[in-house]
């Protein structure tokens, strides 16, 4: 566990790090070690939907006070921490609107009313995207997606400052939330390879997103590496690259989504993101399977959306795959 926890300090930049069962024991882990009764969450309304869940149900249970403001709204955010903040936790690239927050802005907002920072790095990796360096206090992963790559092994991770990380590992260790040994050997493999495998996949997610934005069956496509995304010039400053996942819009909703997804030759249909393998499908199965249509429509999570994640295959083979699919459709 500690070869894994060191790699990932390294690569992020961290003091030290904490390694945890799973990505979403990772991310309570360390909202439930640093809060308490009384203290006050500034959050985005589109964050992983486990992590909504957090902060709709389990942490107002506590006394904890949260605050969700909309994801690409930075002034909301800001004059949020004004009111009063302990924690302002962020998650950009967003899951699975991929969506971008300023990290450097905000964090620097943050520290102004002393409040913590903790950013969810899952969809950019250190590869492409190091938190700790615009300002964060705290990053955390779902080490199951990318950092692992291969499907086969759950964690999560926390890095940052070492007197923090202590506060965090003493929750851990009297909760029993710990990666095991086998999970952490199959993730410092899937390790290895990396750098190779976000490079591979920033490239193909890129001619994904481009060959899907001029297609007539789409509707609108969500990726921060064009230049039609609403934050394209943020994602340019404080990102590498642009990462393997990007969302799209079908013309025709949900019933177009029902439709096409089982036309994918090349692609999984399931709820994991950041493998070798191209995976797809909708927030309301995967991302976001534990909220209503409602909730979802609150969080500007559409029912037509498709989260695709590109996996290492032939980025010809995923565009002809996804031509046919939309073929006729």
């Amino acid at each position: 566990m500690q070869v894994f926890e060191d790699k990932v300090r390294l690569l992020e930049g961290g003091e030290a790090a904490v390694s945890f069962s799973t990505g979403m024991a990772a991310i309570s882990g360390t909202l439930f070690s640093l809060l308490e009764p009384g203290k006050r969450v500034v959050s985005i309304k589109d964050s992983y939907g486990g992590t909504n869940v957090l902060f709709t149900d389990y942490l107002p249970r506590y006394g904890v006070k949260v605050e969700l403001c909309d994801t690409g709204d930075h002034l909301a955010i800001e004059e949020e921490l004004l009111k009063g903040c302990d924690i302002l936790y962020l998650e950009t690239p967003t899951n699975p609107t991929v969506r971008i927050l300023d990290i450097h802005r905000l964090s620097r907002a943050a520290h102004e009313v002393g409040a913590l920072v903790v950013v969810d790095n899952t969809l950019a990796t250190p590869i492409n995207q190091r938190p700790l360096e615009k300002g964060a206090d705290l990053v955390v992963h779902s080490a199951t997606k990318f950092l692992g790559g291969h499907a086969d092994a759950l964690g999560g991770v926390v890095t940052g400052s070492k007197q923090t990380l202590e506060q965090i590992f003493r929750f851990k260790e009297i909760t029993g939330a710990s990666l095991h040994p086998e999970s952490a050997y199959l993730l410092i493999r899937g390790m290895k390879t990396l750098g190779l495998r976000i490079t591979h996949q920033n490239n193909s997610a890129a001619q994904i997103a481009e060959f899907l934005e001029c297609h007539s069956k789409i509707d609108e496509v969500f990726y921060p590496g064009l230049k039609s995304h609403e934050n394209h010039l943020i994602a340019a400053s404080q990102m590498d690259g642009f990462g393997g996942v990007l969302s799209f819009k079908l013309k025709g909703g949900y019933e177009a989504v029902e439709e096409f997804l089982p036309r994918l030759r090349y692609v999984h249909l399931a709820a994991n993101l950041g493998s070798v393998e191209t995976v797809a499908g909708p927030p309301a199965t995967t991302s976001h399977v534990e909220c209503t249509p409602e909730e979802r429509e609150a969080m500007g999570i559409p029912e037509g959306l498709i989260r695709y994640s590109v996996g290492i295959e032939s980025v010809v083979d995923l565009v002809r795959d996804l031509d046919v699919a939309l073929q006729d459709l």
